[in-house]
């Protein structure tokens, strides 16, 4: 019996989670952070509750499922609710002065502030415009102009549009959707690894076109002479 309810808990969660959607770990706000916790200990309850109250823990679990999806429709729809539960970004920092009525309301410490800030290369902090704490406890900077890196524009260059390479071979493994998109076909690929002295595609790891036409491949065993050890000794 532990079997069928952990196996069930298992899909339950599967099921559940596909309906509210995905959300990256770093990205949870406070209100996504408690229902994952709520939403796992319901699912736990099922798999190692007692047998007698199991179609209860469902049913608690699918109950919760409802209300977490009907709370993130009506706030996709509300803006003011959405607030509400979520909260909304705070500026902590104004033209290199930190806010400390901002910081005290979010109870927001100078030493978290600081700690963001160098995650993102800044070490003094009369460097930054802005900086706004996200609703998921991301910290967004605006270093001051004479601060930012010089780009392109900035020195008048000319530029050219790259796009994002688009992938014909993953894990051995050929992106036929990919080929077409690019009117583009099997042979023609087996024909460029051929180039790049390849025999199969089961010896590429990964493989993608770029906006320009350059194919990029990486093999299934690169023979460094001297390949890198990051281990400590």
């Amino acid at each position: 019996m532990t079997t069928f309810q952990t196996g069930l808990a298992f899909i339950s969660i599967l099921v559940y989670a596909r309906i509210l959607g995905k959300e990256q770990v770093g990205q949870l706000t406070v209100y996504d952070y408690i229902t994952g916790i709520t939403f796992g200990d319901l699912a736990a309850m099922i798999a190692i509750g007692g047998t007698e109250k199991i179609w209860q823990h469902l049913w608690a679990l699918t109950v919760f499922v409802a209300l977490a999806f009907s709370a993130a429709f009506i706030t996709e729809k509300s803006r003011p609710l959405r607030k509400l539960i979520e909260g909304e970004p705070t500026v902590v920092i104004h033209n290199g002065k930190i806010l400390e009525d901002n910081m005290r309301r979010m109870r927001y410490s100078v030493d978290n502030l600081m700690t963001q800030l160098r995650d993102k290369n800044i070490f003094n902090i009369a460097d930054v415009e802005y900086a706004i704490l996200e609703t998921n406890g991301s910290l967004s900077v605006l270093p001051k102009s004479q601060h930012r890196p010089v780009t392109p524009q900035d020195l008048q260059l000319p530029t050219q549009y790259e796009g994002v390479p688009t992938e014909l071979v993953v894990d051995g493994q050929v992106i036929y959707p990919n080929l077409q998109q690019l009117n583009l076909d099997e042979q023609w690929l087996i024909a460029e690894l051929q180039k790049q002295g390849f025999n199969s595609v089961r010896d590429v790891v990964y493989a993608s076109l770029d906006a320009s036409g350059k194919l990029y491949i990486d093999q299934r065993r690169d023979n460094l002479q001297f390949p890198v050890d990051v281990d400590d000794k």
